[in-house]
């Protein structure tokens, strides 16, 4: 006798939103998750009482009417969540250098900027980003097709896309600019697929790039608020999410010299039945839990070449002073030594991390200061992203979490010094206000989500590994389909979106967004977080609580 219709493996942005459609549908879901918290790259943490949300730094078109926000009221969660717009004229802010460019919220003031800081490049400025517009717009046309005439007209109302989809970004770009320092302004979101401009496709960029065209958003209680608001939907909808629930087998047999799949064996050796089972992990680490006699030698051969993407060292920090007052708002920090982003990669990812100063690549972005729910009135949070090779971790990868060999504790101290000097560089002072940090490394990722080799966004989004070549939904073993960051596509919308368009494959149903429902009693709200004139009182209120608790002395964790 199943214990379920479907089990879903991992509680991941693509994961829960597999499991809330599927719920939605009156199937009986139980979600699997490893960690003791759910999220995946979703969840949030703390430190001394402060949030932080390594996963979930800015998520896109969440403005009313937008794609993002109409996903979430579709999925009936968006009553439960809120959102702070960050600074507009600046949600990122670009330092090439000793330059910097602030990335407005708008693309004709993106374009308008862009053509004041560089007229000589006035008219190229504008056709190239207009190319981008049209190339991430005509992405959206493939999941519209449904009759012949729309695969008739697809090559046409496809075109731009279609003349530029198979080149790199840096071919492309060289194709309409030529200043080094513009072209590195404008590929400074690479580090959001993770790929150098000679690697990514153009398609991928333009799709990362459109997605932030106007502006970039922030849910108050860090990537924690959107785990609970579909934890608790799921729940609402009859389904469970198990922690602390490692799967360490899916269970298949031959029925006809043909795979299906009945279930999982956790670690405990507890078995799950299920007739369904819906993966949320990378395909390395999916296809680890079934034995090879079930997996085909050209499935066997694939997952040896498949690459997957860049591992990462995070940086935590609470702050004890006025980070605006440093320079910072609720825009993000990209910052790169030098206009050549290729080569910038290249010593991220392949030059012995210890033999510089200063990496010279990095992301910062303050929690607190994007989410006023988060900030106390005195302690503000700090991250700092930058790319790293597994490599330099693999010797220490089968040692124990909590009891590391002490040269992997060396390593880090090494790191975190080279962290802290990077980013006084970037906030002269910032040092003397740091109470408290915390770095994780690769395998502290591998930990904590699972993720094959520590990556941040599943497998590498070269082209060879996206769209019809990435690992599709439904697999060769019966009853077994993939969703995540390693199949439709990345980040947190990227793979709630993956975990709709499984669900919609498994209930049989052809266009995804058809599992959405139009109910106008949702509504997702949206406050500008550098002008607190206009939050309302529940956020001023919530603020004023915790700014009292730390004047008292008490603690601010909620």
């Amino acid at each position: 006798m199943n214990d379920a219709d479907v089990i879903v493996i991992g509680s991941g942005a693509g994961g829960l939103a597999n499991a809330l459609c599927l719920a939605r549908a009156g199937k009986k879901v139980i979600v699997l998750e490893q960690h003791y918290v759910p999220g995946g790259w979703c969840q949030s943490f703390y430190v001394d009482g402060h949030r932080f949300s390594p996963g979930v730094h800015y998520i896109g078109a969440m403005d009313i009417g937008q794609d993002g926000s109409r996903i979430l009221e579709g999925l009936g969660i968006a009553n439960d969540l809120t959102f702070f717009r960050q600074n507009a004229k600046g949600y990122d802010h670009c330092q090439v250098g000793k330059e910097r460019f602030d990335m407005p919220a708008n693309l004709n003031r993106l374009i308008e900027n862009m053509q004041q800081r560089f007229p000589a490049e006035r008219r190229n400025i504008k056709r190239y980003l207009q190319l981008v517009n049209l190339a991430q717009q005509e992405l959206h046309v493939v999941a519209d097709l449904e009759t012949f005439t729309d695969f008739l007209t697809a090559p046409y109302r496809m075109r731009h896309l279609g003349k530029h989809a198979l080149f790199s970004t840096q071919r492309v770009i060289d194709r309409y600019l030529d200043d080094p320092l513009l072209k590195a302004f404008l590929n400074m979101q690479c580090g959001n697929h993770g790929l150098p401009p000679n690697k990514a496709s153009f398609a991928l960029h333009a799709a990362v790039m459109g997605h932030y065209f106007n502006g970039g958003f922030y849910p108050a209680g860090g990537g924690g608020g959107l785990v609970k608001a579909f934890t608790r939907a799921i729940k609402q909808h009859g389904g469970e999410v198990l922690t602390q629930a490692r799967v360490t087998k899916i269970l298949v047999r031959h029925d006809n010299g043909k795979p299906y799949t009945y279930g999982v064996q956790l670690d405990d050796g507890r078995q799950i039945l299920a007739p369904t089972v819906v993966s949320n992990a990378d395909p390395g680490k999916t296809y680890q839990l079934i034995d090879n006699e079930f997996l085909s030698p050209k499935l066997l051969r694939r997952l040896q070449r498949t690459t997957y993407s860049v591992a990462s060292l995070n940086m935590f920090l609470v702050i004890d002073g006025d980070l605006r007052q440093m320079g910072l708002d609720s825009g993000n920090i990209w910052y790169a030594a030098h206009s050549n982003l290729n080569e910038v990669y290249r010593q991220l990812l392949e030059d012995d991390p210890l033999a510089t100063d200063e990496f010279p690549g990095m992301f910062i972005s303050s929690p607190s200061l994007k989410d006023p729910t988060s900030y106390d009135g005195r302690y503000h949070s700090l991250e700092t992203v930058t790319f790293i090779p597994y490599s330099r971790f693999s010797a220490f990868e089968k040692s124990i979490t909590g009891q590391r060999p002490e040269a992997y504790i060396q390593l880090k101290k090494q790191l975190a010094e080279k962290v802290l000097r990077t980013l006084e560089g970037r906030i002269p002072g910032i040092r003397d206000a740091i109470v408290k940090w915390e770095l994780g490394t690769p395998l502290t990722n591998s930990y904590y989500v699972e993720g094959t080799l520590g990556n941040c966004y599943g497998t590498e989004k070269v082209l060879g590994q996206m769209g019809p070549f990435a690992f599709q939904p439904k697999t060769q073993v019966e009853g077994l389909y993939l969703c995540g960051s390693s199949t439709l596509s990345h980040g947190v919308m990227g793979a709630t979106n993956s975990g709709i368009n499984t669900a919609a494959q498994i209930l049989g149903v052809r266009r995804p967004l058809d599992l959405l429902t139009n109910d106008p009693r949702q509504e997702l709200r949206v406050y500008p977080a550098e002008h607190p004139e206009s939050w309302p009182e529940w956020v001023v209120k919530k603020a004023a609580v915790k700014s009292r608790r730390v004047r008292e002395g008490g603690s601010v964790r909620k």
